[in-house]
């Protein structure tokens, strides 16, 4: 975690997936954010103001080959 005022300077993506207010999942989806440093940032959508969790980009490479591969599939 990280103070909050220069992340609010970021743009953050969210995945077309996440769907609005009616969605199974609540409206609640994760942001992510390329940061000048060549971090990836990622915060919870419904609590942006609760700070991120940062990766470096290879750790985040690692995680969307997993996600590709179904490896967290049971997490759903």
């Amino acid at each position: 975690m990280t103070r909050l005022e220069p992340l609010a300077q970021i743009q953050w993506r969210m995945s077309s997936f996440c769907g609005g207010s009616g969605a199974s999942n609540g409206g609640g989806c994760v942001e992510a954010a390329a940061l000048p440093d060549g971090r990836i940032a990622v915060r919870n959508s419904t609590h942006p103001d609760a700070g991120a969790v940062f990766f470096t980009r290879a750790e985040m490479h690692a995680w969307i080959q997993g996600v590709k591969a179904n490896e967290f599939d049971d997490l759903t």
